[in-house]
């Protein structure tokens, strides 16, 4: 697959004051001491400790080293090689990681057949309409696209592999041959540290404003930080970039001895061969929806509403809105379908 060189997505911390302990697995937390013990038995004092584990994959219970969790670089490597000498790809799972695995090997040539148990491709996120209007469109693209499937096996026979799926009503079992299996399914919040050393836990490590555990000298952030945030007056947790980045700052700002109060509200993206979109919110296909198209599917804005106010938008193909949709995102409404009609298009 081709993009940017790999040496660009390195952080240069090379004239920084860092020391770098690679390939070391922290065991043990001793917060009375200020103490991590690691998996050789090495002590490491701290003053102020941030707590960034992210998470852990969630694996299928079949299949081992056979199917590729796209999750770190080796998983990109691994499969950029696959994919330049395999021809049929599986992709399991029809979510953030599934739907973009699947658009970027189709477009580099790959026969791509894509798995999953819900209804349409980014079902938990797309409202009814837009999901299958995904499905149909990845099927033009010449993605064989399988929903309400099951993969419940996976068995090698010399170069290839053989899935099994079912549906997810449990009927109509059958096999399905490729060359490689590539899964994204998500995470968990890695939290076993904080947990036996007897800190808050609950989906992931639950921090202050200032992103403090109960000890104030313990701070979390990234994929594992449980946060509260103010515009949509709730805790969460956030799995992407936006959310890392700028609460990785804020943490260390206040490591530092600031007193930051994070209170952004993270955004994520993607790209799906030509379309492309941006989430500010709790865009939860669950919400009462309401879709303001432009031009159906093209371009448009889909607002998430609770007890008539914007939870979340999912902007589809409009592009430097996300500053106005996080506004509009803290106003108190209440807001009807009409209010709404043409406020974020541009």
């Amino acid at each position: 697959m081709e993009g940017q060189a790999d040496g660009k997505i390195w952080y240069q911390i090379q004239e920084l004051k860092v020391s770098l302990h690679l390939g070391r697995f922290a065991q043990t937390l001793l917060a009375a001491d200020k103490t991590i013990i690691d998996d050789l038995g090495n002590s490491y004092h701290f003053e102020k400790l941030l707590i960034a584990t992210g998470g852990n994959t969630v694996k299928l219970p079949f299949g081992d080293d056979e199917i590729i969790y796209f999750r770190y670089v080796d998983d990109y490597l691994k499969l950029r090689i696959l994919s330049e000498q395999k021809q049929r790809f599986a992709v399991i799972g029809g979510g953030f990681i599934g739907s973009e695995i699947a658009a970027a090997l189709t477009m580099n040539g790959k026969q791509v057949v894509m798995l999953f148990p819900e209804e349409g491709i980014g079902a938990a996120l797309f409202p009814h309409s837009l999901n299958q209007f995904l499905n149909d469109y990845y099927r033009v693209k010449g993605v064989e696209v399988l929903p309400h499937q099951m993969v419940t096996g996976l068995t090698r026979k010399q170069e290839r592999l053989f899935l099994d799926v079912r549906a997810a009503d449990g009927s109509g079992e059958r096999s399905i041959e490729v060359d490689a299996v590539v899964a994204g399914i998500g995470i968990k919040p890695n939290v076993l540290l904080l947990e036996q050393a007897g800190l808050t836990v609950d989906n992931g490590i639950v921090v202050d404003e200032l992103l403090r555990t109960e000890n104030p000298d313990i701070f979390a952030a990234g994929d594992v930080a449980n946060f509260y945030n103010p515009s949509l007056d709730i805790r969460m947790r956030a799995e992407h970039e936006d959310n890392a980045l700028t609460m990785g700052k804020c943490a260390g700002r206040n490591m530092a001895g600031d007193s930051l109060p994070y209170h952004h509200l993270p955004y994520f993206f993607s790209d799906l061969f030509e379309l492309g979109y941006e989430a500010v919110g709790r865009t939860d296909s669950r919400l009462e929806t309401m879709e303001d198209w432009a031009e159906p599917y093209k371009k448009g804005v889909i607002y998430y509403l609770q007890q008539n106010r914007v939870r979340g938008v999912l902007l589809w193909n409009v592009w430097d809105r996300v500053e106005a949709t996080r506004a509009l995102i803290a106003e108190p409404g209440p807001f009807t379908p009409a209010d709404l009609k043409g406020r974020l298009l541009s």
